[in-house]
């Protein structure tokens, strides 16, 4: 049987062993809980970035949708107005430390950044499950239609906050990054796109409440997407890759896809064992490049 045709691709690559340094110091699992890590990634790195608040204004805000009230994260400069708005698509842990960190980064770039916690209609704390396996099943049961809706949602409240939603971008990680595929191929309002390592190709378990996959919606990209792959990723193989930049070029699509040499699943989540700095910086790098071409930023 071909794990690639049950697993998602983003657990495939969680669930892949990847060695740990030894000059690497990691959190007990207390206080990776106690500083807003996910629990379910793995080992958290005691090295992992933490950003402040200088000069930036960061807050938690409820969000109506249907099913309740979505929580969301969002940073923003502490002087100016009509900020550029960036949506931060988390992966499947939850709206934890990481997510909340690269929001506070962007909103230091000079943007309004935005995280909606996606997966708050389970009624459980994803941050606080430990085991992929009880993670699974709420993650995968949202369904497309619901995703885009609810970051419709998250680009309205930013724009109730003082963001400039004509300056629109995107961006995700892991299950996130699938997210921008999907966001950009389905809406008009977004100049551009960042996929970190997002799934190409979906479960045809999920055809139901995934209609199409990253692959299959390339004819349908309304704005232009940057990739940012590892070729050592165990989840999304590089052929994968080349599949999806085929697609683009004949659809005659704007977009850009970086592979990193020996760069594994999660490269640039400097909270777990899969962080590699230099892959990472350049990603970030090249992210902002990408959104100020599209002026975004």
């Amino acid at each position: 049987m071909n794990v690639h045709a049950t697993i998602p691709s983003d657990i495939l690559g969680l669930t892949t062993a990847t060695p740990l340094s030894r000059r690497t110091f990691f959190m007990s699992a207390s206080a990776a809980a106690a500083a807003g890590y996910t629990l379910a990634a793995g080992p958290v790195r005691a090295q992992a970035i933490t950003t402040d608040t200088k000069d930036i204004v960061a807050a938690e805000v409820l969000v109506n949708v249907p099913g309740g009230q979505m929580p969301v994260y969002f940073a923003r400069p502490e002087k100016g107005k009509n900020w550029p708005v960036v949506v931060v698509a988390m992966e499947i842990f939850g709206l934890h430390a990481y997510i909340k960190d690269v929001v506070r980064r962007l909103a230091k770039a000079g943007v309004l950044a935005i995280a909606p916690d996606m997966y708050f209609r389970s009624g459980q704390d994803l941050t606080k499950i430990a085991e992929i396996p009880k993670l699974m099943p709420i993650v995968n049961a949202k369904t497309d239609a619901e995703l885009l809706a609810d970051v419709d949602a998250t680009v309205a409240m930013a724009k109730s906050l003082g963001g400039n939603v004509r300056r629109l971008g995107i961006i995700g990680f892991c299950r996130g990054g699938r997210t921008v595929w999907v966001y950009c191929a389905n809406r008009k309002n977004v100049r551009a796109g960042v996929a970190f390592y997002g799934s190409l190709v979906d479960p045809p378990a999920q055809k139901e409440r995934w209609p199409k996959s990253p692959i299959e919606l390339a004819p349908d990209m309304k704005a232009p997407v940057l990739g940012l792959y590892g070729e050592a990723d165990q989840g999304i193989p590089v052929a994968q890759v080349e599949t999806m930049k085929q697609a683009l070029t004949k659809a005659k699509k704007k977009f850009e896809i970086k592979l990193y040499p020996a760069a594994p699943y999660g490269f640039h989540a400097d909270y777990r064992p899969t962080y590699r700095k230099e892959a990472a910086e350049d990603a970030w790098k090249q992210m902002l490049a990408w959104l100020k071409t599209h002026k975004v930023m």
